[in-house]
């Protein structure tokens, strides 16, 4: 008897939880495993990136404070081998290493303590946005400026040149040129780009700084993404 046709099931997605504290790797661990990814650990800098080389993985968790080689080395080497999501593990209360993370281009972050449950979310929605989907393949480039960006590819040119973006910062280009004109408040991007409600909005400035370095001829004088005080951030594809 013919044997019925099941489609073949995707690959689970892997993460790499890089972190020296062995209970917090196993808790971790654990928590990613039963959600269905296929996780890798390792316990310091160099042992991640080795890991990151034998098997390149799809996301990385990793802690900030690494013995010898420290987490934002880690994701800058990381980084200089191709486009991987990071989640960077960092201190309660150390704002100023929150934000060295986001300049170096960690998609999102969490602080200690922090639930794993909300860890998981958190990987969910950086892969959520990093996967291909329908919905996205449907989505017809975006074109303004000289920049144009595609949603299905994942891909954002300016002037023809592949511009080099994080996660976060494609997502953010691509709304404002899905949104040009109109002025968005802080608190407005972190809900339409980062998907959430609350959170730190100095996430949002240090990714428009970010961004300005890598779309802006002059970032020191904006023309594309302008700042409109009292109120947030506007696109303006006239550059005036």
């Amino acid at each position: 008897m013919q044997q019925p046709y099941e489609p073949e099931r995707p690959a689970p997605a892997r993460v790499l939880v890089v972190d020296d504290d062995p209970t917090v790797a196993e808790v971790v661990a654990g928590y990613l495993d039963r959600a269905g990814y296929a996780v890798d650990r390792a316990a310091d800098g160099p042992a991640a990136l080795a890991r990151a080389a034998a098997h390149r993985p799809d996301l990385v968790v990793l802690d900030l404070m690494l013995p010898g080689m420290d987490g934002l080395e880690v994701c800058r080497r990381m980084r200089a081998t191709g486009p991987v999501p990071v989640i960077m593990l960092t201190a309660r209360g150390d704002e100023d290493d929150r934000i060295l993370g986001l300049e170096v281009g960690a998609d999102d972050y969490v602080t200690k303590p922090f639930s794993p449950r909300e860890l998981v979310l958190r990987v969910e929605s950086v892969l959520r946005r990093t996967r291909p989907s329908a919905a996205r393949a449907a989505v017809t480039p975006l074109s303004a400026a000289g920049l144009t960006v595609d949603p299905a590819a994942r891909r954002a040119t300016k002037n023809g040149t592949e511009l080099a973006l994080t996660l976060r910062e494609f997502d953010l280009l691509a709304f404002l040129l899905r949104n040009p004109g109109r002025a968005y408040a802080r608190e407005d991007l972190m809900r339409e780009v980062w998907g959430w409600d609350f959170g730190d909005l100095s996430t949002v400035t240090v990714h428009v700084r970010r961004l300005r370095g890598k779309v802006e001829d002059d970032p020191a004088r904006p023309r594309l993404i302008q700042t409109v005080w009292g109120v947030g951030y506007r696109f303006e594809p006239g550059g005036e």
